[in-house]
């Protein structure tokens, strides 16, 4: 995004002084994404140098037929130098840094684990789409499919808690028909817009960013994050077609309408600024918290809107199993099972069913934690008391 931002900063800013220090920033741009040996980053540099470079070529073409008076972008080849130097910088940062670091070629060359594979961790999601095409397993349900499904085939190692591809994890959630309605509807409006169209500088660094956070989507999950959240949505709001071309309802044009939505966001905003401190005060030491959260902070927590998962997170991995309270832990471990299946509510699963009488589902729920996470599990059975096997 950087990057993106640098070429419309030289594109509108007319200074030589102004165009040789960002030309030096796009440098360190550069030396910054060798670092990091993102392979993702390495494919949004391809795109974005791409585009970039017809552009700029088709600025010189216009400049030959009179249309515009000058280039505002660097020359085509200067763009495509970018990528050799690019693989030298990738080259030669790993020696610079000493023995043991991984640099971006060798990791083109032998990729993930086979177990952290994307490859793997698709083809598992396939399966779970093909279990339910048409309404998916519903929103926020795929780290629980994940732990709950056995597969023929090999297993993702991690919490899959997203698909890492946005049409995949709209089609596991939602349904294969609710994935190609979103995902077409908005292949249609960036086809309507035409984007291969623009000429002002600034549209064309919001179809940029906005093309790097969707190829982005496409291999992580950038939207899920309320950075790239916020990138995204200031990206629509610049693209998105003025009052003039549509109309609009009256009620629209009227001057009271930004300052009601204005207080509504303020609202929305300081409720759950306040929510999450009240919330968050659970998962600090005593000694970190608010003074009126010190004592009793499970209770008070209680009853939050926004985070009652997590409050009933931190309720079950701070309670003992016993066998008094062993139904009302199993309800909550079941229901806690689908906001994170990690090991400790497994655990806590399993102690209240066998408590509970449930056998046969203690059995289930600990083949299914064996499959899933093999090494917690055996450390989890060692230390049970006397090394004490399921029923």
């Amino acid at each position: 995004m950087a990057l993106v931002a640098a070429l419309w900063l030289y594109a509108v800013r007319a200074s030589p002084r102004m165009r040789c220090g960002l030309m030096l920033a796009g440098v360190l741009l550069l030396a910054a994404l060798a670092a990091s040996t993102s392979r993702t980053g390495l494919l949004q540099l391809l795109l974005i140098v791409g585009v970039a470079s017809v552009v700029a070529r088709r600025e010189r073409r216009c400049v030959f037929d009179a249309e515009i008076s000058r280039p505002s972008l660097p020359p085509p080849h200067v763009l495509l130098a970018m990528i050799p130097l690019y693989f030298a910088m990738a080259l030669v940062l790993p020696r610079l840094a000493g023995g043991g670091v991984e640099g971006m070629l060798q990791r083109l060359q032998t990729g993930a684990s086979d177990d952290h594979s994307r490859l793997i961790l698709w083809r598992n999601v396939l399966a779970l789409i093909s279990e339910r095409p048409w309404t998916g397993w519903g929103w926020g349900e795929l780290s629980f499919a994940h732990y709950s499904t056995l597969y023929l085939g090999p297993r993702f190692a991690e919490i899959l808690d997203n698909a890492h591809n946005l049409p995949l994890h709209l089609a596991v959630e939602l349904g294969v028909p609710a994935a190609v309605l979103i995902c077409g509807g908005f292949v249609w409006m960036v086809i309507a817009a035409q984007p291969w169209r623009e000429r002002d500088p600034t549209r064309l660094m919001a179809w940029g960013m906005l093309g790097a956070s969707i190829l982005h989507s496409l291999l992580e999950y950038p939207l899920w994050y309320g950075p790239f959240q916020l990138v995204f949505g200031l990206c629509l709001g610049i693209l998105w077609p003025s009052r003039s071309t549509y109309a609009v309802p009256g009620w629209l044009n009227t001057r009271v309408r930004g300052p009601f939505i204005a207080a509504g966001l303020i609202a929305i905003v300081g409720y759950a600024s306040w929510d999450y401190i009240r919330i968050s005060q659970i998962y600090l030491p005593r000694a970190e918290r608010l003074p009126m959260y010190e004592d009793d902070t499970l209770a008070k927590a209680k009853g939050s809107w926004l985070f009652a998962r997590q409050v009933a997170f931190a309720e079950l991995t701070l309670t003992t199993v016993t066998p008094a309270n062993a139904a009302r832990m199993h309800a909550l471990a079941e229901r806690t099972l689908h906001f994170s299946p990690e090991p400790r509510v497994i655990i806590k699963l399993i102690e209240s069913a066998e408590l509970s009488g449930r056998e046969d589902e203690a059995r289930t729920q600990a083949e299914r934690f064996r499959i899933a996470f093999p090494a917690e599990f055996t450390r989890w059975l060692n230390d049970k008391p006397g090394n004490a096997p399921l029923p």
